[in-house]
Formats: structure tokens, sequence, C-alpha cells
């Protein structure tokens, strides 16, 4: 038996419970992990709070988490690419939040020894969305990239991902992550009214493109400075497709692996940064869920099972 975080109904934190749940056997192609640790997402409370469950709806008991590093302690049918013992990260098949996992290979990429467990369990789903968003948006070096929400979780790859391109990098912030964003790289300017304004006195001719992390209702903004809709992308302000912006939904199968390796280079190269804002056991999830909820975690939070 192993530990893992499970809910039986959609609630608040008060229904998650830490309990003891029957062994995981890898299948073809998949691994089996001992959790090191788990990235937390705002996804997770919204599957946990019901938010999410038209969208992604669970069969009770549920668990919760998908970013997952950990050793391989077991190996399915046709494995080939781990053995047991190699330390992996990437995307979970089954809840994160817990002593074990099990994966696909296709979605787990070797962890660099030089890369802490609780800073490899974050790259997953925030790094896959903003590597995968800055592809569909054509970024290019010499251009100018608007991003919202540039001190969140997606945002601050987006920002990073983008300089290490070339690109300069515009990003929406409160004034109190305004610092952390100069060290990334971007130029930084506060959300709300008036922000088009404020981009134009740094950025007259407005901006190459926009991705839109917060869905705050800056969209007609960003396609004003963008002059046009076709390199506006959100992740998550789906009732302005109407408008003629671009949408995307993260699908890790599609370049989750090359968008991990990449990731990985900045990082050992130094060139990547992913602030940790606090780290959590299991029986510690309701805290972490919390935090993240607020909307101002001040970076990556981190579940260590073990």
């Amino acid at each position: 038996m192993s530990l893992a975080v499970r809910f039986s109904e959609y609630g608040t934190a008060d229904v998650l419970r830490v309990v003891d749940v029957p062994p995981l056997t890898a299948g073809p192609g998949q691994v089996r992990l001992a959790v090191r640790a788990a990235g937390v997402n705002p996804i997770d409370w919204k599957i946990l709070n019901g938010l999410a469950r038209h969208v992604i709806p669970v069969d009770f008991p549920a668990g919760l988490g998908s970013d997952v590093a950990g050793v391989v302690d077991q190996v399915g049918e046709g494995v080939t690419a781990f053995s047991i013992g190699d330390e992996v990260l990437g995307s979970s098949l089954t809840p994160s939040y817990a002593q074990s996992a099990l994966a696909s290979v296709a979605a787990l990429v070797a962890k660099p020894a030089s890369v802490p467990w609780e800073v490899a369990a974050t790259l997953a789903g925030a790094g896959i969305t903003a590597w995968q968003a800055l592809e569909k948006l054509k970024v290019a070096a010499g251009e100018t990239l608007l991003v919202h929400g540039a001190a969140g979780g997606v945002g601050t790859f987006a920002v990073q991902l983008a300089v290490a391109r070339g690109a300069r990098v515009i990003g929406t912030a409160s004034e109190r992550n305004h610092e952390r964003l100069r060290s990334f790289g971007a130029e930084p300017v506060t959300y709300g009214t008036g922000l088009v304004d404020r981009v134009r006195a740094i950025s007259p001719r407005g901006v190459d493109a926009v991705l839109d992390t917060s869905g705050r209702g800056e969209i007609p903004d960003s396609i004003e400075l963008a002059g046009g809709p076709a390199r506006v992308l959100t992740l998550v302000a789906f009732d302005a497709v109407s408008l003629g912006i671009q949408v995307q939904m993260t699908d890790p199968g599609a370049s989750g692996s090359e968008a991990l390796r990449g990731i990985l280079a900045l990082v050992e190269a130094g060139r990547l940064h992913v602030p940790v804002a606090g780290t959590y056991p299991l029986d510690e999830v309701a805290a972490a869920l919390a935090v993240s909820q607020s909307g101002h975690p001040g970076g990556k939070l981190v579940v260590l099972p073990a």
C-alpha cells in the first residue's frame, strides 16, 4: 500500500483525505514512479471544487495532480527508454499527489542531476503550455510580445522562453511583481484601465503578438495593440473566440517531450529560473491549494509526497 490524496465529492479542501491505496501496476508503454515531487496548478483546485467538471469529469474517489518528478520503480511491457532507478519528470497518467504514480513513457524525459526535485516537478504543465503558445504565435527574434499575467505560472515560463528566442517582452503584472519580471528580462506594466497608453509609452508601434494567461478582460486592448486578432492568443478567455483570436488547450502529447528538453536546456544553462514559493507534504495539500486559489502564490507550489 502507498499514500495518496483522494476526495469522494466536490468541495473545498475539507473533503480531501490522505489514504492508503492499492499498488499500481505499469501497463504496456508505461512506467511506475516513486513520486519525489508533484507540481500544483490552478486546474487542481478547479477540479476539486467541481468548476472543471464539464471539461475534466472525474470518477470518485478521485485524486489530484499531473505534474510529476520521480524515480522509476517498475517498467511496463515494451518499455526500453527508461529503466528502474532512472530519475524522470513530466506528466502522470494517475494523480501525482501520491507516493506512487503511473506515467506514459512518451510524457517523460530524464531529469538532470543538477535540477532539484521541486523544480523538476513544476516544468510540465506551465512549461509545455508556454512553449506551445509561443510556437502557435510564431514568436521570433526581434519581435515584441505582450504577456498578460506575466508573473503567473505560465507567464513566468512564457516571458523567459520568449526572451531566450530573442524577443522583446512586455509583461502585465501588479507592481509588487515588476522587479521579478525585470529580472527575467521583461519590461513590466500594470494591468487595468489605461493599458494601451502604458504599453504605447514604451512601444509606440504596439506589439507583434499577445499571450493572454490572465483572462482579466484585456482582449480588446490586446487586439488594438497587435493591430488585429490574428496573433492574439488566450489560454483562458474562451468567451472572446468570436473576436477572431486564437485559443489554446495544452496538448502534452503533441510536443511535450520536445518542450521539456528545450526548457531543461535553458534551466541547466541558467537562462530560465523557476521560483518555488512553497513545498508541502501530502497532509498539507489543502494549504497548497488555498495558496494557489488565492491567485498570488509568488511562485510555483510543490507537493513532496515522500
